[in-house]
């Protein structure tokens, strides 16, 4: 395992929600730190004084609270940073390696025009690398970093291996703008080091932003992290993940009925995997998570394993945290005893895979038909219907329902259709229309049982009544 303190950081930029891909970014980071006992570090990149919302920097905070990733020291905004960024960048310019530029937006827009005339690509050309002159007065400079005009920027990606960017490929780019505003390379550099981060784990977005970021560090003599580029989540046709295919909020998620588990779960299998392991545990992703085992090609987002692995996370859940998360979703269980409530959840369980389909469902089981599907009522047996007449008056069929067994239950049904020579397959589809009013759903005993006898026989009678 690795020694030294291992630092991790999430760095969001409050211009929107918190989508999965960041999400998964966040974890990616957060696990790593568990996995060597180190620290992930949040920060609100909020420099874009513009575009920020403070509402979305609460959603962001908000989605890590829901899904349980604590971070380990106090959230740093950049907002709040200005005055240190201004310092560093003076400190660069005093140490001539950096320096102000007078160019105006008329003078850099003719300049590239001139270059795209020429077909070079447009850049600035270090027109006040070397300035020694008066500066004009009617401009006020943004401060350009001094880059290297020849040579090369190196460095060992943990995911894509070793990266060589020419450094003419770089110019001098901006560090501070002349609204005295940083620059995304210049304070993401400055901060990552102050705030003791080792490892950084991103986007491949961001790969072509290292270099420069490399020479910020450089400068201010600061130590390198290491760097981990991973890549985007793509839809199930590899193409660029969009809102249709899953690219939503975080806490959409929620809203969508799937729990925080199942969501991280799934999250971590996209990029990342241990032998053939499906489900994991967030103590298991901590133990088992490391960096240097990241997938080096995109993942594809498949709706049908997330669904799978949220059934997998409701049916684990236990029935006390799962009433007080449906309760969110409008259901209504208080009516119910302990011992119905828990047949309850075992029925549905089985049948749904987000909390949203739990809760339509309890909804479909307490709310008596208001109508009765057509093709099964063209398909409703006489005999049965007889024997749903006869059935609700036996003192053998009451006393089922205070046993609260579905199994006994179902043998005492199979039992009185045999005698009253009536086939328990035409029994039973009427029995489910008389309470459910469609097919479908739970088992028909567990929903005699749920329903209760008081209402059970109500909604037999309705459905008899319906068709006499």
């Amino acid at each position: 395992m690795d020694k030294r303190l291992v630092v991790t950081r999430f760095a969001p930029s409050p211009t929107g929600y918190l989508h999965i891909g960041g999400l998964r970014t966040a974890l990616f980071n957060y696990l790593y730190a568990r996995k060597h006992g180190g620290k992930f570090l949040i920060r609100i990149e909020d420099t874009d004084l513009a575009r920020n919302s403070k509402d979305a920097a609460r959603a962001i905070l908000e989605s890590f609270a829901w899904v349980g990733l604590e971070c380990d020291d106090e959230i740093i905004y950049q907002s709040e940073r200005f005055p240190l960024y201004a310092s560093y960048a003076k400190k660069l310019v005093e140490e001539g390696k950096a320096y102000y530029c007078y160019m105006s937006k008329e003078e850099l827009e003719e300049l590239r025009e001139s270059q795209r005339a020429q077909g070079i690509t447009p850049r600035y050309d270090n027109r006040y690398r070397d300035f020694t002159g008066t500066p004009p007065s009617d401009h006020t400079p943004v401060i350009r970093i001094k880059a290297p005009l020849d040579g090369e920027i190196v460095f060992d990606d943990g995911v894509k291996g070793r990266i060589c960017v020419q450094a003419k490929e770089l110019d001098d780019f901006i560090i501070l703008r002349s609204d005295g505003s940083p620059t995304y390379n210049f304070v993401v550099a400055i901060d990552d080091a102050l705030m003791g981060v080792t490892d950084v784990i991103r986007g491949d977005d961001h790969t072509s932003n290292t270099p420069k970021q490399i020479l910020i560090y450089q400068a201010l003599n600061f130590s390198i992290p290491k760097f981990y580029h991973i890549p985007m989540i793509l839809n199930p046709d590899g193409k660029k993940l969009s809102k249709r295919d899953g690219a939503m909020g975080v806490m959409d998620y929620k809203l969508m009925g799937y729990l925080p588990e199942a969501l991280l779960n799934f999250l971590v299998r996209l990029g990342w995997s241990y032998e053939d392991q499906e489900i994991f545990s967030l103590q298991e992703m901590r133990e088992l998570f490391d960096a240097k085992d990241i997938n080096s090609s995109a993942s594809r987002y498949n709706q049908e394993k997330f669904l799978w692995l949220n059934q997998h996370y409701i049916k684990a859940c236990d029935d006390t945290r799962l009433e007080a998360l449906l309760q969110e979703f409008g259901a209504k269980l208080d009516e119910y005893e302990k011992p119905i409530k828990s047949l309850l959840f075992s029925a549905l369980k089985d049948r749904s895979k987000t909390l949203v389909e739990f809760a339509a469902q309890l909804k479909d089981i307490q709310t008596p038909p208001k109508s009765y599907d057509e093709k099964m009522l063209q398909k409703v047996d006489s005999s049965a219907l007889g024997v749903l007449a006869k059935i609700i008056d036996e003192e053998e069929f009451a006393q089922c329902f205070c046993a609260l067994n579905p199994s006994k239950l179902e043998s005492y049904l199979h039992n009185y259709a045999e005698s009253s020579s009536v086939k328990i397959g035409k029994l039973m589809p009427a029995l489910r229309l008389a309470l459910l009013g469609k097919g479908g759903g739970i088992g028909v005993c567990e929903a005699l049982l749920i329903i209760g006898q008081d209402q059970s026989i109500q909604r037999i009678q309705a459905l008899l009544a319906h068709l006499s």
